[in-house]
């Protein structure tokens, strides 16, 4: 049997090959929108793509499964209760396929989403018992997968579904079995999932502090009370993968290489000036209304899927502009198809040009402390979650979480006066003061090393 696990950096996910050289066949498992990788897989193993399966309709990631069977003339399968668009196969609860010495067997799990399944696969020149649980974004290592992205109006009942998925289908499986979920650390479908890109079932019982509830009250209490942040981006990603996804637009880079003049147009028009340039370079200039989220330690996709509106017009500020195809495919994978360009040259460009810029100041935790103490202190907005909120936060302070500000549609802050927004590290501050601004917030600073250095200082 081949079996290969597939990681798609700045969004935590997870796709999967299996297959038998021999018998020249492969079946590839919820593939990401570029799918080069997989046509690539299956050339150096001398197999043939001929099954493409669906754990299913993602919200975080447009899936490249329209793309793939074009290319390789593979269906696509996914639960019969998914209310896709596309031509498809479906899938029933006991359904069972083979690729040579590879064989899969199809749970119905819903909790994620209504149509969620998960994969046993066994290696026949093995065992017929099975080795191996594709759990798409049902169980993940450290962490299971949030029931509320389908809608607040089957909320209940998913938590429901979720806890049978988790506590009596996958209870009737054996401790040995290789837990593979589509999700890794990074990801927003859940959270506090561990960096480990793979589990056993045993070992998740043993760990897992979701599977060790006694009762259902308790886990629907602990699921309801700390769901995490909805990108804005995840309807619409939902959408897209219920029509089908269109393939992705191929960029020659020298026709989106912009001057100035042409972005300051593009953003009269209604453009998103997107700068992915490091959070202390956008603090000293960066252009007015822009939105900043740090890339330099590689990709931030949900990031930019919590704050850029989906369908939106993008132009990229970047720190090189060698980076702007790599950063289109990051983009594509998010469903943001829309990019217009970069500007060319980079920030130093815009500053040559001698247009407006804005700036924010960054303040230490001692010198905060100091001007608290004084005579004209600043105000104070956190923009943590309720849970870090509620652990440890400065006395006094406006608590405003990401979510709901992101939501604001006016300047929630007095311009007079100064306002420090203060997150864990420092890195959501920098987005949330770059997303105050573009609502019309002035005179804004953010505390360096956020928490962490309030708390060492």
């Amino acid at each position: 049997m081949f079996f290969e696990q597939i990681k798609t950096s700045g969004l935590g996910c997870y796709s999967y090959a299996v297959g038998c050289p021999a018998a020249g066949v492969m079946a590839v498992v919820d593939p990401r929108r570029e799918v080069g990788i997989y046509i690539q897989i299956a050339q150096e193993q001398d197999m043939r793509i001929t099954h493409i399966f669906e754990t299913h309709v993602h919200a975080d990631h447009v899936s490249g499964a329209q793309e793939l069977r074009e290319l390789t003339g593979a269906d696509i399968y996914i639960h019969e209760s998914a209310p896709v668009g596309y031509e498809s196969k479906k899938l029933t609860d006991g359904d069972k396929f083979r690729f040579g010495n590879a064989a899969m067997h199809v749970l119905h799990t819903p909790g994620h989403t209504p149509n969620s399944v998960s994969y046993l696969i066994s290696d026949l020149a093995r065992s017929e018992e099975p080795e191996i649980i594709l759990t798409g974004d049902l169980l993940f290592v450290g962490d299971i997968g949030r029931p509320d992205l389908p809608g607040e109006e089957i909320l209940d009942e998913q938590v429901a579904n979720l806890y049978n998925s988790l506590y009596e289908t996958l209870r009737r499986l054996p401790d040995y079995i290789e837990v593979y979920p589509a999700h890794g650390e990074g990801s927003l479908c859940g959270q506090g999932m561990s960096a480990k890109p793979s589990s056993t079932l045993g070992y998740e019982r043993l760990a897992n502090h979701m599977l060790k509830f006694p009762g259902f009250a308790g886990f629907k209490q602990a699921i309801l009370s700390n769901l995490p942040m909805r990108p804005l981006s995840f309807s619409s990603i939902i959408q897209t993968n219920l029509t089908g996804a269109a393939t992705p637009p191929k960029r020659v880079p020298a026709e989106y290489a912009l001057s100035v003049g042409e972005i300051l147009d593009l953003q009269k028009a209604g453009a998103t000036i997107l700068d992915l340039r490091d959070a202390l370079a956008f603090g000293a200039a960066h252009i007015p209304g822009s939105i900043n989220v740090d890339f330099t330690d590689g990709p931030r996709l949900n990031w930019v899927g919590m704050v850029v509106p989906p369908h939106s017009a993008i132009v990229l500020v970047l720190s090189s502009d060698s980076y702007f195809e790599e950063i289109c495919v990051e983009l594509q994978r998010i469903g943001y198809d829309n990019v217009k360009g970069w500007l060319k040259g980079g920030f130093s460009e815009w500053l040559y040009s001698g247009k407006e810029t804005s700036s924010f100041k960054y303040i230490s935790a001692a010198s905060l402390r100091a001007r608290l103490a004084g005579a004209n202190p600043p105000g104070l907005i956190d923009v943590r979650t309720p849970k870090e909120f509620s652990n440890v936060h400065i006395k006094g302070i406006s608590h405003l979480p990401m979510d709901r500000l992101i939501a604001v549609e006016t300047c929630p802050t007095n311009s007079d006066e100064e306002t420090v927004i203060v997150c864990q590290s420092g890195f959501r501050a920098g987005i949330a003061a770059s997303v105050l601004e573009s609502k019309g917030c002035g005179n804004l600073s953010i505390l360096s090393g956020g928490m962490i250095a309030w708390q060492a200082d």
